[in-house]
């Protein structure tokens, strides 16, 4: 099957300041890719390679098929069978929502309505005659993904379209436009600095760093068996406590667990360290024989859950670490700071070897 996108070995430097460095990816027909990484990362540098805005020092680019970059090979935007979604949208302010969407579009698919259908599709229908500045921020959106669409690309890129949007409603767009693209079983590629956006909009995620990709797999994937420590918090909180290996399993402050181990576990009876989400923690009556006691000393409510933050008795943590635990619980549960309890891990958890920060390393999910 042709790849959605093929990246290989790409290289990009401005000046003496190398930004990709050897960047790989291959991105499956069809699908919805995030590239997830921190600013200064390289993502929207890889961003404007694909579209042909900028031009690689070094590598190979293929879109649906057709290589449009190679180091010789240096096709225009124009003529990469591509859709563009910026961040603003960035929508003619003097044409109508329906001369948007046909801008570019021949002629003679314009009379077989194909704007009109482009605009049902993303939720406009008789919309089309309104102008920018008579639609929301949202509608602004669909009608920029409507335009991208409209040249029937094989590849979609997605500039943090969202990211101007307030938080309410960039979840619901961002969801809307996620199902307008498995409808049009385009190929999309979205570049994001936001972990929450990343996770909850892709089929797959790509983790950029230092002009790598550092770690490629489905959300769920990277999130339970993230390659190193790292990335295990730059997706979200992690609770990291020591452990000792017991075959399959490590033997914690917290339990003894069933353990996915990176790299392998060491001999019963290594020291290794482990990762402990907070929705995998619960907590318990602080009596329990065994049970690791704290007191609360931090309660965030947010409605639909809380987050509360835990000071262990006894340091748990590699090396005697003493951080807070934090835990995730139903919004129902009302948790008095000052007030003590008994913390436990249920679930499988994520393990290394060794008594310090685990290695750096990389995984599929």
């Amino acid at each position: 099957m042709i790849s959605g996108l093929e990246v290989d070995d790409l290289h990009k430097s401005y000046g003496a300041h190398p930004v990709l460095a050897g960047l790989s990816l291959t991105v499956p027909e069809g699908s919805l890719t995030a590239i997830l990484g921190p600013s200064g990362s390289g993502k929207t540098t890889l961003l404007r390679v694909i579209a042909g805005f900028e031009r690689a020092d070094r590598g190979r680019v293929a879109i649906a098929g057709t290589v449009v970059e190679d180091g010789q090979c240096h096709l225009p935007p124009e003529d990469r069978h591509l859709g563009y979604v910026p961040q603003e949208g960035a929508l003619f302010p003097h044409l109508t929502a329906a001369k948007n969407v046909g801008f570019g579009v021949p002629r003679a698919r314009r009379r077989a309505g194909v704007v009109e259908g482009l605009l049902e599709l993303v939720g406009m229908a008789g919309m089309g005659r309104r102008y920018p500045h008579q639609l929301s921020g949202g509608q602004q959106q669909r009608v920029a993904l409507a335009r991208a669409l409209a040249v029937e690309p094989g590849l979609v890129l997605l500039d943090e379209p969202f990211s101007s949007l307030d938080p309410t409603l960039r979840a619901s767009v961002r969801a809307d436009v996620g199902a307008i693209l498995r409808r049009a079983g385009t190929t999309a590629l979205l570049v994001t600095h936001d972990q929450d956006e990343a996770l909850s909009w892709a089929d797959h995620v790509a983790v950029i760093d230092e002009g790598r990709i550092g770690q490629f797999g489905t959300p769920q994937g990277l999130y339970a068996r993230p390659g190193d420590l790292t990335l295990a918090r730059f997706l979200g909180e992690a609770n990291v406590v020591a452990g000792v290996a017991d075959g399959d399993r490590v033997r914690t402050d917290l339990g003894t667990l069933p353990a996915d181990w990176a790299g392998g576990p060491p001999g019963a009876g290594g020291a290794a360290v482990v990762l402990v989400r907070p929705e995998q923690l619960a907590l318990v009556e602080p009596g329990t024989d065994g049970v690791l006691t704290g007191e609360i000393t931090e309660y965030q409510y947010f409605g639909h859950d809380a987050v509360a933050r835990i000071r262990p008795d006894r340091p748990c943590g590699p090396g005697g670490g003493a951080d807070p635990l934090v835990v995730r619980v139903p919004g129902g549960i009302v948790l008095r700071p000052g007030a003590r309890t008994g913390v436990v891990a249920v679930g499988k958890v994520r393990a290394w070897a060794g008594e310090g920060t685990a290695e750096q390393g990389s995984t599929s999910g």
